[in-house]
This record gives C-alpha cells, structure tokens and sequence, in this order.
C-alpha cells in the first residue's frame, strides 16, 4: 500500500534565524512596559508557545491581566517596528530552501504548526517567497497553541495523513512534545533555541546538527513511505 509523506515545519528556529529579532523585540517590549527584559536564555525557552503564554511565563509573577495584555501588544507593535527598520535582517538558514525545493520536487506534502500568527507568517513568506511551498499553515491564533497536539493534528486532517506519515521538524522542545503528543516522529534541529540535550529529554525520536544530515533522514522517510496522490484510492479486486 503506498502512503502520503507530510512534514510538519516549525518556522523560528528551524526555518529561520529568528534569534536576534526575537530577543531585541522582547526587550524593546518589556523595557517600554517598564519592566525588566529577559536574558536571551530565558526568552529562548519559550519561543513557539502562544504570545500571551509565553510573556506570561517571562513577565513578574505579580503581573495583572491588563498589564500582561498591554505587554502583548507592545510586543506586536515592536515586532512590526523592527520588521519595517532598514537593515531589518532574518534570513533563512543555510540549507534550507534546498531542502524545501526537494522535498516539493519529491511530492511531499508540507504544513507549517507555529507559534507566530498569521499575519507573522504572511509577512516571512512574502519576505523569502515560500508560500508556495506550504499546503497548510495552522498558528497560535488557530487554536490551542504548543505543546497541545492540536495544529499538528489539523495539519494532518486537512491533508488526510495519519500519524505514522507525518513528521514534525522544530527545534524547540515544545515542537517536540506537541508532536509526541499528536502521536507523529519529531525531528529536533539543533541550530535554533533550543539545545540538543533539551529536545532529548523532551522526546525528540532524532536530533540533526545540520541540514544535511536532516535530508538523509528525511529521504530515508520517504523510501518506505512510497507517495500517492492525495484523495486517490488503490483499486481493488
């Protein structure tokens, strides 16, 4: 019986180095909200959990509710602010579009699950030009955000892959429990925020230190998972 193929891509971290902007950004938040700014290990911890979550785990303990959501919104606002300042810079790691083009020339099916929303997402594939590359896109303001299993499960409905053909690829550990959670192989990179003993202990089935290694795992994948046509059955008799 062949079967579909689907890679489930986390976008900061994995996709994109997103480290800087990500850092000055919450520093530029916080700091305008009169607050203290986080230490890069800190913030790095909780890159992928939905905005208002992961602030939550960063700001005082004591924060109130209107002061967390004005933090929110500073944080948007500091985001677009640096998207828009020339020199403005976040490229796409060494490798990675290649591997995107295979992976499409191969007839794999592609979803990203992130914590970024929407409009975050618009704004990176316009930049790079990788719209084309995706057959869905489920962000925090979908649903439950990571590490719930949910965008990855509604990745592979929309698509109609079952666990055992499907991946997710993050480098966080939160991408690593949400794909654990949805029952689907987690391929941990470690070129991101999280570190490879991190993705371990969160269950990553494999952790890659470069973009080739990442290709022969995913190429292996794919020799035992043959690829179909989405919506076509096997005849039978």
């Amino acid at each position: 019986m062949t079967e579909l193929r689907l890679a489930i891509w986390d976008v900061d971290g994995t996709l994109v180095d997103s480290r800087d902007v990500i850092q000055a950004c919450m520093e530029t938040a916080f700091r305008g909200a009169g607050l203290p700014p986080p230490e890069y290990d800190a913030t790095r911890r909780i890159v992928g959990l939905s905005l208002g979550e992961a602030l939550g785990t960063l700001a005082p303990p004591d924060i109130g509710a209107d002061q967390l959501a004005a933090l929110v919104e500073a944080y948007k606002q500091s985001f677009v602010t640096h998207r828009t300042a020339p020199g403005y810079h976040e490229p796409l790691y060494d490798g990675a579009i290649e591997l995107l083009d295979q992976l499409k020339a191969d007839g794999w099916l592609m979803a990203v699950a992130t914590g970024k929303s929407h409009r975050g997402v618009d704004a990176l594939f316009e930049k790079h030009n990788l719209r084309s590359y995706f057959d869905t896109v489920w962000c925090a303001d979908d649903g439950p955000g990571k590490p719930h299993p949910f965008m990855v499960e509604q990745a592979m409905g929309a698509l109609g892959c079952a666990p055992q053909e499907s991946l997710m690829i993050g480098d966080a550990i939160h991408d690593m429990a949400m794909g654990k959670a949805a029952g689907v192989r987690a391929l941990g990179v470690s070129w991101g925020f999280g570190r490879a003993d991190e993705l371990a202990s969160a269950g990553a089935d494999e952790i890659h230190h470069d973009f080739r290694t990442l290709t022969q795992s995913l190429k292996a994948f794919a020799e035992i998972r043959p690829v179909k046509a989405p919506g076509v059955n096997e005849a039978t008799g």
